[in-house]
């Protein structure tokens, strides 16, 4: 077979509505958006919870009781088998892994998860540890110790 031989294959493409092309057309003038009003103006689309100057869904209802996402302590995860990048023996704390470039900010702490194998004994500190990673520290032949 050659790249001669080959020829295209008809595809059924449907062409675009080509609008404002005089009124004889049937799409010229207004181009199909009819007269006035909003969707009639270019850029229309709106914001989602516009109610069109009834008082919004939003703003009616009441904003009380309590909501637990003020709260909530937001801690950057590390994985055990990334801590393999420490030499064997040596202390591993927040500040070590994030010059390491384990994460970017701890807001509330650091929490160790046991994703990964540990080759390397390493002495962890954290503010927080899972059970799996409690585990796979202590069988690297290491120590997990959590910081207040």
């Amino acid at each position: 077979m050659n790249l001669t031989d080959v020829k295209a294959v008809a595809v059924p493409r449907k062409k675009p509505k080509r609008v404002g092309r005089g009124i004889g057309s049937g799409h010229g003038k207004t181009c199909g958006r009819g007269t006035k009003g909003a969707k009639s103006r270019a850029g229309f689309g709106g914001h989602k919870l516009r109610e069109g100057g009834q008082m919004p869904l939003y703003r009616r209802l009441p904003k009380r009781g309590f909501n637990n996402a003020n709260f909530k302590k937001q801690y950057a995860t590390v994985n055990v088998g990334q801590l393999n990048k420490f030499e064997a023996g040596s202390t591993v704390d927040p500040e070590t892994m994030e010059k390491a470039g384990l994460f970017k900010k701890a807001p509330d702490g650091v929490k160790i998860l046991g994703k990964g194998e540990l080759k390397v004994a390493l002495t962890v500190m954290a503010h927080k540890f899972s059970e799996s990673a409690r585990k796979k520290i202590a069988e690297a032949g290491g120590e997990a110790k959590e910081i207040q």
